[in-house]
């Protein structure tokens, strides 16, 4: 029996939301989380919460500047409640063009890390005064201050204790923070396996370091692209939409360095520049058939429980996995877990 957690997602506050996170606990799927793109993360939780029983549920991820702390911590704790102690927060910093454009965020951009490392210790402080492991909430950063907090306006404790705090990290600092400070990392899809051993996992051991904590604490959750299917042309399908996505990543800068860590820099530059002038189908072009096997999870579905072990087995903790609710992933489950 392997110790990997395969994870899945689903979007949207509806029945078919929840009766898909149904199905995946059905077929052995361990948890079911809620990404924030065009609809809220935290509303279909409930929800998936009401039709599960045990598996985890969470945000993967909620973005973190757009909310107070305050306001986040009382939803992570109702849902930590309403779940009998399966609620995951994940968080990440989203850019800068959608915090001040989109969600008319305004901070000093320079520093979205040490931010996002304050919004997780003022979460752990008012965590511990709802749990009752601290008399008094007094918090006092350079980002946040939380010093009110009457009996009143307290939920109080929870047997199942706080939820889980994810951050999403690509970064040298967000990589650290995460060791440092939270529970879990959400690994972004734009990744590899060589890269989360070779770069990843020494930062959170680093970090862990600074927070002398045991870095086996820090739950890796990698998300990567999947190519599979029953037919041959529904997992060619599924490799043209992650050698788009492969392509798109690659052209952002930031992302650079996984490329660089394979001898891949000069394509990403070539995406780059392709890219300012929108020539996306010849950006898919430039992406080859080794890019495919280093970036996604290709097997159909007689040969993919063995996939993914050979590709994350002993690299990963968690890995999420897209679920259309195909039968075939009943027995895909059943094998990683015999």
């Amino acid at each position: 029996m392997t110790d990997i957690k395969i994870d899945t997602s689903v979007k949207g506050l509806s029945s078919e939301s929840a009766e898909l996170a149904s199905q995946a606990e059905d077929f052995g799927f361990d948890g079911v989380f809620t990404p924030e793109t065009d609809e809220d993360p935290f509303l279909p939780l409930p929800l998936i919460a009401e039709r599960t029983e045990d598996i985890n549920i969470g945000t993967r991820i909620a973005t973190a500047f757009t909310r107070s702390p305050m306001v986040m911590a009382y939803m992570a704790w109702d849902l930590q409640r309403f779940s009998d102690g399966q609620m995951i927060l994940g968080l990440g910093t989203q850019v800068k063009g959608h915090n001040e454009r989109r969600f008319s965020v305004d901070f000093d951009w320079e520093k979205p890390g040490p931010r996002l490392r304050e919004e997780v210790l003022a979460l752990r402080h008012i965590f511990d005064v709802f749990q009752g492991n601290e008399d008094e909430l007094d918090f006092d950063g350079d980002f946040y201050q939380f010093s009110l907090m009457t009996e009143e306006f307290n939920p109080g404790p929870l047997e199942s204790g706080p939820p889980k705090i994810w951050v999403a990290g690509v970064n040298e600092y967000m990589l650290k923070m995460a060791g440092d400070v939270a529970d879990g990392l959400c690994m972004h899809a734009f990744n590899t396996p060589k890269y989360t051993e070779e770069v990843i996992k020494p930062l959170i051991e680093t970090g862990a370091e600074i927070g002398d904590r045991d870095p086996n604490n820090v739950t890796l959750s990698a998300s990567p692209f999947l190519i599979t299917g029953e037919t041959e042309d529904e997992r060619e399908a599924m490799r043209q939409e992650a050698k788009q996505r492969i392509a798109f990543y690659g052209s952002t800068r930031t992302y650079h360095d996984v490329l660089e860590i394979h001898g891949w820099k000069d394509i990403g530059m070539e995406l780059h520049e392709l890219s300012k002038d929108g020539q996306w189908e010849e950006m898919t072009e430039l992406v080859t058939a080794d890019m495919v096997d280093a970036f996604a999870i290709e097997a159909p579905p007689d040969e993919l429980a063995d996939e993914i072990l050979d590709k994350y087995g002993g690299i990963a903790d968690r890995i999420q996995l897209a679920f259309d609710g195909s039968e075939y992933w009943n027995e895909v489950l059943m094998e990683l877990k015999s």
